[in-house]
């Protein structure tokens, strides 16, 4: 019985033969999926939002709502979860039995610090984001002035930087 060492190609390749001569002439692609979806058996959402504590069912150690004052709250965790693990320590040098409630409380907590951290995270992205194309723009700013000034680019090191190690990796410049 023989075999094929690959598979063969799907049916629907035959759809963009004349994709060359007429883009036009291929199906469109699948809108994006919106909502709610099944993947390897798990489900997923296309929503970026956060869940809450209480969706999660975990109890909130913090102030609720928009005003938030992030740097107190996660201060005001971090020192109590080293109070809170200190206690740990006693608690297993002298009642061994009863550490199981001790855990659970430094768990909690951490569920809130990992709450209080993940709701930064859009907040870093933007930070980040902006930063970066800030980057940009000084870059080709002094692109332009060189090639006004010199007729070439002399601060190579500014606009090619993050292509540097591909520069010489490939011996471009070497």
């Amino acid at each position: 019985m023989a075999t094929a060492a690959y598979p063969p190609p799907p049916p629907y390749y035959k759809l963009y033969k004349d994709y060359i001569e007429n883009p036009n002439s291929a199906p469109q692609p699948p809108p994006p999926i919106q909502g709610t979806y099944t993947l390897y058996g798990a489900n997923y959402t296309t929503d970026d939002a956060l869940p809450s504590l209480e969706e999660q069912g975990v109890r909130q150690l913090y102030p609720k709502g928009p005003n938030i004052d992030f740097k107190k709250e996660l201060r005001s965790l971090n020192r109590e979860l080293q109070l809170h693990i200190l206690e740990l320590a006693d608690v297993l040098i002298e009642r061994p039995s009863q550490y199981a409630r001790r855990l659970e409380d430094i768990s909690l907590i951490f569920k809130n610090l990992h709450h209080l951290l993940n709701s930064l995270r859009t907040h870093q992205a933007r930070a980040t984001l902006i930063h970066i194309l800030e980057l940009q723009i000084q870059r080709r700013k002094r692109a332009v002035e060189d090639i006004k000034r010199y007729g070439y680019f002399k601060s190579y090191e500014g606009f090619l930087k993050p292509f540097d190690d591909w520069i010489f990796y490939f011996g471009f410049l070497s």
